[in-house]
């Protein structure tokens, strides 16, 4: 397996550690409820070093990620970060990524640990705009920072004011002595927070004073487990359950990441706008148990009249609400906010209804 700059920290902290895109990462350390909660009224600290960074260079970026990306890069400003996706040539998503606006002629990609391979075949094999590409994943390091008391922990390390950072924004400057370190306004918790980028060799540094500055505000390290049940109740989609090769943009209610302008020509751009403008057969949904019992992936979902209308993608026993919660494919005709639907647990269908996004307000 391979390892992150962290690795030796987390088995020295006692997480339990397991195999994750190729990885040895970290699963829990308290447990995932604790880590959860921390996350939510104070501040924790992921490893998410085994994420993917790909630079995009040179005259010819900007018409490479207008072809490649489902978003409008073209409305990004140096310092401000896009959610988007990578749609493929079968009315699927290759991946969903981030995109950092660097600076003129320069963007920073972030995708998905379990994608990094693929995305990086699938950028070179499209890059018919002769933009300058570079796999930099193996030399930049990641933490996220999460939580209300994120930004009074990461004040004591830097002199860039960061209230001055807006969401899905960042600044580049020193850091805990670091310099180059890249701050954004970013994460996958919907805690609050910053994600840090930096090299490898800083690891160490930054890892240390991070903790030291959070002593008071009960800083402590979360795991893969916490980040997963932090994002569902979000209603954050997750690469590999709730998007896949096989599920467009629209019927994942990304139609918000899904833009239009003239002369962006993306990648199935005909099949997309179709889908956005028609519809489509079927829709992700976010829906609550009614009924005791806790929705898993794969689990089948029913209408009233016992017919199979879709599947659960996404599910946990949400740690703030006390619940079963889950996100799931049904057929457009059930995906109305309301709608009672059950779910096949062990045999037995559990009654839930649908709701609107968050789980967590």
């Amino acid at each position: 397996m391979k390892t992150t700059p962290f690795t030796g920290k987390h088995i020295e902290l006692g997480a339990k550690m397991h195999e994750f895109a190729g990885y040895n990462m970290p699963i829990e350390y308290t447990g995932i409820i604790d880590e959860h909660l921390a996350v939510c009224n104070a501040v924790g600290v992921f490893d998410v070093s085994h994420m993917g960074e790909f630079w995009v260079k040179g005259p010819n970026a900007l018409p490479f990620l207008q072809k490649i990306t489902s978003n409008n890069v073209a409305a990004l400003t140096p310092g401000k970060v896009q959610y988007t996706c990578f749609p493929n040539d079968k009315g699927g998503i290759v991946d969903d990524l981030l995109v950092y606006y660097y600076e003129p002629e320069k963007y920073m990609l972030v995708v998905n640990a379990s994608n990094i391979e693929k995305d990086w075949a699938w950028c070179v094999a499209q890059n018919s705009c002769g933009a300058e590409l570079q796999n930099a994943s193996d030399n930049i390091a990641q933490l996220a920072i999460q939580g209300p008391k994120a930004i009074e922990v990461l004040q004591k390390l830097t002199s860039i004011d960061l209230s001055s950072i807006p969401y899905y924004t960042f600044k580049v400057g020193e850091l805990a002595g670091v310099k180059e370190v890249i701050i954004s306004n970013t994460g996958y918790t919907g805690a609050g927070g910053f994600e840090l980028y930096f090299y490898p060799e800083d690891a160490d540094t930054i890892w240390t004073a991070i903790f030291e500055a959070g002593q008071t505000e009960g800083i402590q390290p979360v795991g893969l487990g916490a980040r997963d049940t932090l994002r569902l109740e979000m209603a954050f989609c997750l690469y590999g359950n709730d998007i896949n090769d096989t599920t467009s943009p629209i019927e994942a209610g990304l139609g918000w990441i899904t833009k239009f302008p003239e002369g962006k020509e993306f990648i199935n751009r005909t099949e997309i706008e179709r889908q956005a403008k028609e519809g489509t057969m079927r829709k992700l949904v976010a829906f609550e148990m009614l009924d005791r019992g806790i929705p898993r992936h794969g689990y089948e979902l029913f209408d009233g009249d016992g017919n199979p209308i879709g599947v659960v993608t996404s599910g946990t026993m949400s740690p703030t609400r006390k619940i079963g919660i889950g996100m799931g494919y049904v057929k457009t005709l059930n995906s109305k906010l309301g709608t009672e639907i059950f779910v096949d647990v062990r045999g037995r269908k559990l009654k839930a209804v649908v709701v609107k996004p968050p789980f967590r307000k």
